[in-house]
């Protein structure tokens, strides 16, 4: 058994979840159209000029793509525009054990189309990463509610999204290599989120103020890490993980970039530590290792 794929895996939630430090900083200053626009067009043009460079090799050319756009529309497309309109209408324990959600229904998923089945440990160990996840957002508290059906269902969309990319990852990678989905995706998202940034600007001041944007350090450090680090290297690793993996084993690493972000808050912004942080912690990784390790 070759370690390259879950290593990768681990990597990509790494990336992931310090990801949510460097978006707190952007969005004191930007709106979250305009943080993903950036994002997603520095991270496209990051891939473009990697290809122009050939040190990436792409070629479309010829192939059917009907998959591959399918799989760019619902990530990052639908996942991040869903998942934007739930946080902004709910509560943070709501969406974070929404998200959270995800590995199970990839499980299902993946069950009724890969053909992909879990055995009774392996559901057992996704289900105790969802827990420790709870642990951490709830910290011993009840789940606050907002009473917001449409946040929901958003934040419901957001973890099919994420469920349905994971399956046509999986099934897209006997056709196309892990850089040619994330080529794809990065454009995809670089054209909605770009074209909701400019129709957002325009609509509130009849400008666009992108370059005087970028002057602020917080966005631009976030930009180029959310473009670069998250978008580009931290897709293109759970392409090739999926690519390697079931789908299950490889939707459970999603969790630890739970734990990172708990990790990444008290270490650079002096977010509080708390017995429930150390408690679904420890969880969230026996869960993941319990998942992959008794697959066979």
């Amino acid at each position: 058994m070759t370690l390259h794929p879950y290593v990768t895996a681990v990597i990509a939630e790494l990336i992931f979840g310090f990801s949510f430090m460097f978006t707190k900083g952007a969005l004191n200053f930007v709106t979250p159209n305009q943080l993903l626009a950036f994002r997603f067009m520095i991270a496209a043009l990051t891939m473009t000029l990697l290809w122009a460079l050939r040190i990436i090799k792409v070629d479309l050319r010829g192939r059917a793509l009907g998959g591959i756009l399918a799989l760019a529309v619902v990530q990052p497309v639908l996942y991040f525009f869903c998942e934007t309109i739930g946080v902004n209408l709910t509560t943070s324990s709501e969406a974070g054990l929404m998200i959270a959600l995800i590995p199970v229904f990839v499980t299902v998923l993946a069950a009724f189309t890969l053909k992909e089945i879990p055995n009774p440990l392996q559901v057992g160990f996704i289900l105790l990463s969802v827990v420790g996840v709870g642990f951490i957002i709830l910290g011993g508290k009840k789940v606050s509610t907002s009473g917001q059906t449409f946040g929901l269902a958003a934040l419901l969309g957001a973890v099919i999204a994420a469920a349905i990319y994971n399956i046509l990852s999986r099934r897209l990678s006997t056709q196309f290599r892990p850089v040619e989905l994330t080529f794809v995706m990065m454009w995809m998202g670089a054209l909605f989120f770009g074209g909701a940034a400019v129709i957002e600007g325009l609509s509130r001041n009849g400008t666009i103020n992108f370059i005087t944007l970028l002057r602020v350090e917080e966005v631009r450090t976030a930009v180029l890490y959310l473009g670069i680090f998250s978008s580009v290297v931290a897709f293109f690793g759970m392409n090739y993980s999926l690519s390697k993996i079931e789908a299950s084993r490889n939707a459970v690493f999603a969790n630890l970039s739970t734990v990172v972000a708990v990790i990444a808050g008290v270490c650079f912004r002096g977010e509080p530590f708390y017995w429930y942080h150390l408690v679904g912690g420890i969880l969230i990784l026996i869960g993941v290792w319990g998942t992959n390790r008794f697959s066979y």
